[in-house]
């Protein structure tokens, strides 16, 4: 198979924790044909769409270790059209390039997108799961999201609790996410001042029901076609509200509880009819804060947790519904060539 990634920078990615270099990897040693490229190497040419990629050549062997394939690994770049891609992997990081995805309409047809163009649109920040209504909704935290300085103040004033979360609208690996105390109500204005800015340039800030426990940490769960296939818990670091890895939080072993498990059965069709196949949770107690969609993390450190390795049945599905699709193709070949011949017959 022909698969590409369209991700952040080779350069970029940390080879000893890297959740998109172990999906790369576990393709290379299958022996697909794999490329990467970033947004930003999305070209158009007489109506098709092409990329500026990287193919990853396997030289003398792949090596069994990722970190080792990721240093001898060698790249070949070449401009190759997109729509002959099997598999696109998108795996570049937040926030979400929706110019990419005006690229990619033209070959959502010939090719599996994963995660499908129209889910990453409108899951592509906070506000996904805040507008859940139904059996998913009981699984959202009370969430405010607004630009109004005035009402989030006053959402805070009448909250029953003492503390709240606030956090940027498309913000991403904990980034400015604060807690909010009523007894700090002299810094509440300068804050919202900041984080919904001035002028043109204004953004959406949430308010959202504070957790508690959560400062024991999270747990991400990881999605693949609506079902668990593993998780771990997030411990902050000290003095620290968040548990994301990238802002010192360290991995903890976790089996997911009777709760998180019916959690993961109630969204899980949710997440599949919106395209959204490979996915992050981020959970604390019985709640759903945060669905990861671009590219969600968590695969090396949960393999080590586990000692298991959860690329292979991601990349076991990916092969299951490209060949599915090349079963269909093939069959609508003949049957369509049956009636041809017997259109050649009648005449």
């Amino acid at each position: 198979m022909n698969i590409c990634f369209l991700m952040y920078p080779w350069n970029r990615i940390d080879p000893a924790f890297d959740s998109t270099l172990r999906l790369i990897h576990e393709c290379v040693v299958r022996g697909h044909t794999v490329a990467v490229t970033t947004p930003n190497s999305l070209t158009m040419r007489e109506s098709t769409v092409y990329g500026f990629c990287d193919v990853i050549t396997n030289g003398k062997g792949v090596s069994d270790k990722p970190e080792r394939f990721y240093a001898q690994a060698q790249l070949k770049r070449a401009k190759l059209p997109m729509a002959g891609f099997d598999c696109i992997f998108m795996r570049a990081n937040p926030p979400l390039d929706t110019l990419a995805l005006n690229f990619l309409d033209s070959v959502k047809q010939d090719t599996l997108i994963i995660n499908d163009l129209e889910g990453l649109r409108i899951a592509n920040n906070k506000l996904y799961t805040a507008g859940w209504n139904g059996a998913a909704g009981q699984y959202i935290p009370t969430t405010h999201v607004s630009k109004n300085k005035e009402y989030l103040q006053q959402v805070l004033t009448e909250n029953q609790a003492d503390k709240m979360i606030l956090k940027p609208l498309n913000g991403f690996g904990g980034e400015g996410v604060i807690v909010i105390e009523k007894r700090a109500q002299q810094s509440i204005s300068s804050l919202l001042d900041f984080y919904i800015g001035s002028g043109d340039r204004t953004h959406y800030v949430i308010l959202q029901d504070y957790i508690e426990g959560a400062e024991e940490g999270d747990k991400r769960i990881l999605m693949l076609n609506g079902e668990p296939i593993g998780a771990m818990r997030r411990v902050p670091a000290a003095n620290d509200v968040r548990s994301n890895i990238h802002a010192g939080g360290k991995e903890v072993k976790h089996s997911l509880t009777k709760e998180e498990k019916r959690l993961c059965a109630t969204v899980g069709p949710q997440l599949v009819r919106d395209g959204l196949y490979f996915v992050g949770l981020d959970v604390i107690g019985d709640k759903l804060l945060e669905v990861n969609v671009l590219s969600p993390g968590g695969i090396t450190r949960i393999n080590k947790l586990n000692r298991t390795r959860l690329q292979r049945q991601v990349i076991d599905w990916m092969e299951n519904i490209v060949h599915s699709r090349e079963l269909l193709l093939q069959r609508k070949t003949i049957y369509r060539q049956a009636i041809n011949d017997a259109n050649v017959i009648a005449v």
